[in-house]
């Protein structure tokens, strides 16, 4: 069992390794912290924890530096999380409250938490399928062409053109086609208007004309793309620039790229961290070594809860990371983009 003035060593080794790179000694730890003791008892509290695998001398007559081991229980045991700072919060409000759409938003969303952190940031998708259908137009645009335009409750805009193999579309059939679907879809949530939209294409040949029924069929293709487009898992990425800082990854880098580009691995893993059962949940070094990122460590939180529909948001980076701080900011983030969500609903 460690004891308290242990695991405060612990603390205050994690703390200056990450702001120095350096591995710190036990008179650095005497010099810089308030500990009340010698160097020599910070020795031995130093070798209780090697004894225990949270540090590790990375060489002969250095200092110490945490271990995946350490930095576990360093994050399990943070007393306190750093708040951030009023400017920081008006930041983040401020450009997030600027959103034109969700596109918009997640997109601001990884770029700001990417800036805050210094890290990768990743952002799940909202989960779209009990967003309603707010809208949906149909323009003829052509003889040829009906420009079709999906308005979701979330604030999404789906265009789409749908080419049609005849020589005139008229106004009045492409309104009249438009009711017909608006009726079947609109105040529905994503999921039933993908069951209506195939309903519609099942029983064409009740209700549409036969030289017709091609046409009809082209625009109910499209709106089904456009519906199941916000069916699909979709992540936004930023800040992958912030991994190239030199010292980090000790070769492992080219693999962590390889990894983060991999959509499903990150869903997999994210997913796997909202099952934590904490309000900002950490998964380091070695515990991500399933999905090829044994060299980084990873926070995550959730955000857009809604029964079971869960999406989450969080940074990726090195084991020398600001935890406390970028686990503030992930959870800042999170809660400025629910609001956005609730708003645009």
């Amino acid at each position: 069992m460690i004891s308290e003035r242990s695991l405060a060593v612990l603390h205050a080794i994690v703390s200056d390794y990450v702001s120095s790179n350096e591995p710190v000694g036990s008179k650095a730890i005497v010099e810089r912290h308030s500990f009340g003791v010698s160097a020599a008892t910070i020795r031995n509290d130093m070798a209780l924890l090697e004894d225990d695998e949270l540090i590790a001398q990375p060489h002969t007559s250095s200092g110490r530096v945490p271990t995946d081991k350490g930095y576990r229980l360093y994050v399990d045991t943070l007393a306190r999380i750093r708040p951030l700072s009023p400017a920081q919060r008006t930041a983040i409000e401020r450009f997030l409250g600027e959103s034109a759409d969700l596109d918009d938003a997640m997109v601001r969303t990884v770029r700001l938490l990417a800036q805050l952190t210094n890290q990768v940031a990743v952002a799940q998708y909202p989960s779209l399928r009990r967003t309603v259908v707010r809208h949906i137009d149909l323009v003829a645009i052509a003889e040829d062409r009906v420009l079709c335009v999906l308005i979701l409750g979330s604030g999404v805009v789906e265009q789409q053109i749908a080419r049609l193999p005849a020589s005139r579309v008229t106004e009045a059939w492409v309104q009249g086609l438009r009711g017909r679907i608006a009726d079947a879809v609109v105040g529905v949530d994503v999921e039933g208007a993908v069951a209506a939209v195939t309903r519609l294409e099942e029983s064409l040949e009740a209700w549409a004309e036969p030289a017709e029924a091609s046409l009809v069929q082209r625009v109910l293709g499209v709106v089904s793309d456009q519906l199941q487009a916000n069916r699909n898992d979709r992540i936004a990425v930023a800040g992958a620039a912030n991994l190239s800082r030199p010292g980090e990854f000790h070769g492992a880098l080219p693999s962590v790229l390889e990894a983060i580009e991999e959509q499903v691995t990150l869903l997999r893993l994210f997913g796997e961290l909202a099952q934590d059962g904490r309000d900002v949940a950490a998964s380091i070094g070695r515990e991500n070594e399933r999905y090829g990122l044994a060299a980084t460590s990873v926070i995550a939180t959730s955000y857009e809860e809604d029964g079971a529909l869960v999406s989450k948001l969080g940074v990726i980076g090195p084991l020398r990371m600001d935890y406390a701080g970028n686990i503030s900011t992930v959870r800042a983030v999170a809660r400025y983009l629910n609001r956005f969500l609730d708003e645009a609903q």
